[in-house]
């Protein structure tokens, strides 16, 4: 999860959806509720459950116990309700244990140290609650990482304000000869370095073919571009920084949606490249940035591929070379 440290100068009813203070109230009383059946209660629920009291396994005051510790969060979620966005600790800590709790029982139950029966418990206490919380903490990051503020920048403007170590303009690069350009995603993006590892690959075919290929990360400086590019071994005909995304917003790429960056068909693709050694890294530039290639000249797209998902892979040799 990114770090969100942040201050919310809005109030939270205008800062958070309405439905995020519905869900986290109703977490809140409903763990409450929990709680008092479980502590006023301890052998009837147990016995709900298939458990005999007489089980040395699970004792009464154990469960009791239990319940306190599910009503200590209820508390937290009514005060998360207040200002989601602000308080989204607490929402991460009570999905945390709603995640990592039903693991702990599926193991416990396998075992023999848990009736399965107690399984029931999962739909409500913790799977329930899944999908909410994994949203409100999505739009805490999103609020955490603002969109850019200021106008857009036209796509010709954008061209010449880039500029590689030297000081040479994009515009300079995509005036000569047509350009493959390739709009990575932040730095430490396990797709980013697979990106990258691609090119390595396809560079001499690229030129081969009569086109430049330069490179634009969200990277501080260009000679970060420049690095992270060598390591990967592109030697691009240019390597530029764009923090404040103006190509990003000039070329119509945009911030990503909750499935396009973390979608199953996403993390089935990230897995895969961290099998081959792609992995996660220090997050530099916006997290939610999609990426994209263009093949540009003299202020024209002559393509454009807008990534659908960060995972997607495209073959940017093909890509590229088709124009020819």
């Amino acid at each position: 999860m990114m770090a969100m440290p942040i201050t919310h100068s809005a109030t939270p009813s205008e800062r958070a959806p309405g439905w995020m203070r519905a869900w986290l109230v109703a977490a809140g009383f409903y763990n409450l509720a929990w709680c008092v059946v479980v502590v006023l209660a301890p052998v009837w629920s147990l016995r709900l459950l298939g458990v005999e009291a007489s089980d040395q396994r699970l004792w009464p005051q154990f469960w009791g116990c239990i319940g306190m510790i599910v009503g200590v969060y209820g508390v937290g979620y009514l005060i998360a309700s207040r200002d989601p966005l602000r308080h989204w600790p607490i929402v991460l800590v009570g999905l945390l244990g709603k995640v990592l709790g039903p693991i702990g029982f599926v193991d416990a139950a396998w075992r023999g140290h848990l009736p399965w029966s107690m399984g029931y418990t999962l739909l409500t206490n913790d799977l329930l609650w899944w999908a909410p919380f994994t949203m409100i903490l999505w739009h805490a990051a999103r609020a955490a990482c603002p969109a850019p503020a200021g106008d857009r920048v036209e796509f010709p403007q954008a061209l010449s304000l880039l500029r590689d170590e030297d000081g040479r303009p994009l515009r300079a690069i995509t005036d000569d000869r047509p350009t493959l350009v390739v709009l990575l995603r932040h730095a430490g993006c396990t797709f980013c370095k697979q990106t990258l590892a691609d090119l390595e690959r396809w560079q001499q075919g690229i030129r081969s073919a009569g086109l430049h290929l330069a490179i634009v990360s969200m990277s501080s400086t260009p000679g970060e571009t420049r690095a992270l590019a060598r390591r990967y071994g592109v030697e691009a005909s240019g390597c530029f920084a764009d923090p404040e995304r103006m190509l990003y917003r000039a070329l119509e790429l945009k911030r990503g949606r909750f499935v396009q960056l973390f979608g199953p068909r996403v993390i089935l693709a990230g897995v895969r490249a961290a099998l081959r050694g792609h992995g996660v890294g220090r997050l530099e530039g916006d997290g939610f940035q999609m990426p994209g290639a263009f093949v540009l000249h003299r202020d024209q797209v002559l393509r454009a591929y807008r990534h659908e998902t960060a995972g997607d892979r495209p073959d940017l040799q093909e890509f590229a070379c088709s124009i020819r």
